[in-house]
């Protein structure tokens, strides 16, 4: 009986215990976890008109069509997908676009530029000659060949192909043929040489002024001035003559010998071989118009005389 007491007992206590947890008590319930100490966290005060259910509520005037929503193509998604992974690759698109690539130089174009520009030292200074510039007016220099033995050279200098001094650009022009004649010089003449100065059938305005011709006899090399043997000047005018004249007390006696004056191509023919030496067709002109007149004034008083 005492046994079934008990039972009946502990029974009925096991049902006013409370039900065991499931689960660990987190806070405040006791063993370690009570001992912890709590924080208290700090009030926040929020003035919202809406209750802290209704911040989460969608209004009902909100009707939002996701198909009606005007999204991007796929076009120009792809247009903008650059930007989005390197910003800066547009701006260096549009510096490609603006600067050009050097272009190669090729062979025949440096051929070409050689033939535009020639480099020469003349008197230990390095000169840039404009050959384009000068391009009509280089036969102004020639070879004539040689003459005695063939060791010395023949120089032809033809005053009709310089430009006339009216055009805007003359000075330039002038400087560089300076430069062209002297340099062609030094490049014909190895030994002893001869200039032929052709003045016939050239205008006044063609003529090369006083200080272009000192110029150029200063700046030939000495060996140049010393291995001249001759200058010799066809068809000499007043002008050629007054001028020498002139200049005659400020130039040597070695180079006033040098000078020597030839009315026509028969008398220079007497002096050196004619085989290499051009003669421009204007000179020839002149000199058979030279040669008529001076026929018939040797006829006119055989005339006047009968």
């Amino acid at each position: 009986m005492d046994q079934t007491h008990e039972r009946k007992m502990s029974f009925e206590g096991a049902e006013s215990r409370p039900a065991p947890p499931t689960s660990l008590p987190l806070q405040g319930q006791g063993g370690v976890a009570s001992q912890r100490k709590k924080l208290s966290a700090p009030p926040i005060s929020l003035s919202l008109d809406q209750s802290e259910d209704d911040l989460f509520d969608t209004p009902d005037d909100l009707d939002i069509n996701v198909d009606d929503l005007d999204t991007p193509d796929e076009a120009d998604y792809t247009d903008h997908e650059i930007d989005w992974e390197e910003p800066q690759a547009s701006q260096r698109d549009s510096v490609k676009e603006t600067v050009e690539p050097i272009p190669t130089y090729s062979a025949e174009e440096e051929r070409q530029d050689s033939k535009l520009w020639r480099t020469v030292i003349i008197g230990e200074q390095e000169h840039r000659i404009n050959m384009k510039s000068i391009e009509p007016y280089q036969k102004v220099i020639s070879h004539g060949g040689y003459y005695s033995n063939g060791a010395n050279a023949i120089i032809v200098f033809a005053a009709c192909f310089l430009p006339d001094s009216d055009r805007e650009d003359y000075h330039e022009i002038m400087e560089n043929l300076f430069l062209y004649v002297i340099s062609t010089l030094e490049l014909m003449v190895a030994e002893d040489y001869m200039i032929i100065y052709l003045n016939g059938a050239t205008p006044h305005r063609r003529m090369p002024g006083l200080n272009w011709l000192k110029r150029c006899y200063q700046m030939i090399d000495r060996r140049l001035r010393k291995n001249l043997k001759s200058f010799i000047i066809v068809h000499p005018s007043w002008f050629i003559r007054t001028f020498l004249a002139i200049t005659k007390p400020f130039i040597s006696s070695k180079f006033s010998s040098k000078i020597k004056y030839v009315n026509s191509l028969a008398e220079l023919e007497e002096l050196i071989p004619m085989e290499y030496v051009h003669i421009p067709e204007c000179i020839i002109r002149l000199d058979e118009e030279l040669r008529e007149a001076a026929e018939s004034s040797k006829a006119q008083p055989n005339v006047s005389s009968s």
